[in-house]
């Protein structure tokens, strides 16, 4: 990185961290610390949500995930906008309805606080390892940049987001996510722009794109009903329509970004925006990663993008084995890099041709990923604890190796914006439902300024627990699905708590709260034992928890509950 790099990196991070500070200080109460004072509009309101789900992973993880596996990624998002109408038709009138602060305090009103608690606690609990993970991807980065230890980097990223947080609460997050969000995009199209441009004279996007598909980098939909298989049409209908219900419908992290809206119709505007957006836009990040495919049909690309693991096995008694293999990965390249220069050369192919020229890819393809697997071996063999899976590496070489100077600090900045501005929401909703379910509902009525003070207090301690969570982290098969798998083994059981709520109102507190914690034990075993792809998991453990609930209610029948009124 130039000096130039450094001052662009420096200057966003440095500007979002004191204009959130400077914009959001002198929080006097709980409304206003934790609400935002309800000031937002549907356009802030979108952009937050927006923000808070697309977190460095987002921008670090997708481009691999295209780079490796192509398009069909983004059938995890088909189900988005559908539970953004559910939400809007029936979670947003109930919570407005009954002023909560958060989420949960609306089942202490419906059933009690044990089963209020227990969904507190299962969010706190999720929500706390995903918060670490996202301090650990942008660690990830500037670890390959610097050379720095990845706990020290844990510490100073982790630090640097929670200062802004604990000074002004969900204000603080809400105006310094509007301008995170105006330099991801900047940054993303940017970046697709210059990869274009680095292809062959001959190569046209038209013709990257029929190279890609060639490759079965394009193949966007899949309607088979093949369990194995995690990312179809049907799981992202279903199973992803289930965890976007309930991570925008309970996830306190969503929730408190919509109920800082000036009025219903504000957040209800606000994530129409967001469900209309929000697939598009992870299209395009995937089509980043898909055009960095292509970009490496045309330049070498090393057999593993994690320079930590390159390292390890070059200095090793392996060594000359992983330079013959790099060299059996160069023979391959550019035997694919010909073939796809003569079919650009070519003009249209009879279908005979193009079958030919695809069939040849293919044959390719699999030969380069034979080799990649033969070099994963050897530096597994060379040093059995570095990281050997690169997929969240992809498009970080991309930047530090072809970007012009003053870009790769900008396309830096973006990765960390987005990893402070999903963080920032997480402890943010952290120390809320930690403060309001758990604090202020068993100790008593204390001052405003008692409460602003101890939801500072939480932000810190979360901020420190992420960080700590951060520092035992590790890359297991990608990020993003890291992420999406946690959410999964928790949402489906809380959301079919909130489904009880809405429209079973015969189904009493203790039956739920049993159901709950039996359908929890039975979701982890399920994940651990790899039974279903984890998308599934979702509806299993929503349909899990109202079962077990609706049965146990006859068997158990309750007293009158003594619900307490909010």
């Amino acid at each position: 990185m130039q000096s130039i790099d450094w001052i662009i990196l420096a200057g966003t991070l440095a500007f979002i961290v004191i204009y959130g500070v400077y914009k959001t200080r002198g929080s006097k109460n709980v409304q206003d610390y934790i609400r935002g004072g309800n000031e937002a509009r549907w356009w802030t309101v979108g952009l937050s949500v927006m923000a808070t789900q697309a977190s460095a992973i987002t921008f670090l993880s997708t481009p691999g995930q295209a780079f490796h596996d192509g398009m069909g990624f983004v059938q995890f998002y088909f189900g988005l906008p559908i539970a953004m109408i559910i939400i809007c038709m029936v979670f947003i009138p109930i919570y407005y309805r009954l002023e909560v602060y958060t989420a949960y305090e609306y089942l202490e009103s419906r059933f009690d606080l044990k089963t209020r608690t227990l969904t507190a606690l299962l969010f706190l609990i999720q929500r706390g390892l995903a918060a670490g993970i996202t301090i650990f991807a942008p660690a990830i980065i500037l670890s390959a940049v610097l050379g720095w230890n990845l706990t020290t980097l844990n510490i100073i990223i982790g630090i640097l987001v929670t200062i802004y947080t604990v000074s002004g609460g969900t204000k603080a997050v809400n105006v310094t996510q509007k301008q995170q969000m105006a330099v991801i995009f900047f940054g993303m199209v940017a970046a697709l722009i210059l990869i274009i441009q680095y292809l062959p004279e001959e190569i046209s996007f038209t013709e990257a794109l029929e190279i890609a598909g060639a490759s079965g980098k394009l193949d966007v939909i899949d309607f088979s009903f093949d369990f194995d298989n995690r990312y179809t049409f049907w799981s992202g209908i279903i199973g992803g329509t289930f965890l976007a219900l309930s991570y925008f419908g309970t996830d306190q992290s969503q929730v408190q970004r919509y109920l800082s809206g000036r009025s219903v119709q504000q957040s209800q505007l606000g994530l129409i925006f967001n469900g209309l957006l929000k697939v598009p836009m992870q299209f395009f990040i995937l089509l980043v990663g898909v055009m960095v495919f292509v970009f490496y049909q045309f330049h070498y690309s090393p057999l593993n993008f994690n320079p930590a693991a390159t390292n390890a096995v070059n200095t090793s008694e392996f060594s000359s084995e992983y330079h013959k293999l790099q060299e059996e990965l160069k023979q391959i390249q550019d035997q694919k890099q010909q073939k796809s220069l003569k079919y650009a050369n070519a003009g249209k192919f009879s279908e005979v041709n193009r079958e030919s020229f695809k069939n040849d890819l293919v044959q390719l393809n699999a030969a380069e990923l034979q080799v990649r697997q033969e070099a994963t071996e050897l530096i597994k063999e060379a040093d059995g604890l570095v990281e050997t899976n690169d997929k969240d590496y992809v498009f970080i070489h991309f930047i530090l190796n072809n970007l012009p100077r003053g870009l790769i600090g900008l396309l830096l900045a973006v990765i960390l914006s987005a990893a402070m501005s999903s963080t920032a929401s997480e402890l943010n909703a952290l120390a809320s439902t930690t403060m309001i379910d758990l604090y202020k509902r068993n100790v008593g009525e204390k001052t405003q300024r008692h409460y602003v003070r101890m939801s500072k207090f939480f932000t810190l301690c979360w901020g420190l627990i992420a960080i700590s969570v951060a520092s035992i982290a590790n890359l297991f098969d990608n990020l993003i699905q890291l992420v999406n798998i946690i959410g999964s083994i928790f949402y489906g059981n809380v959301l079919g708590i909130f489904l009880l709520a809405f429209f079973v109102k015969y189904v009493k507190g203790t039956a739920v709260f049993i159901a709950a914690v039996i359908t929890q034990l039975i979701i982890i075993k399920l994940y651990f034992q790899d039974v279903m792809p984890y998308l599934w998991l979702n509806l299993a453990g929503c349909f899990l928890v109202i079962s077990l609930a609706v049965l146990l209610q006859v068997f158990l029948p309750e007293k009158p509950e003594k619900a307490t009124k909010l």
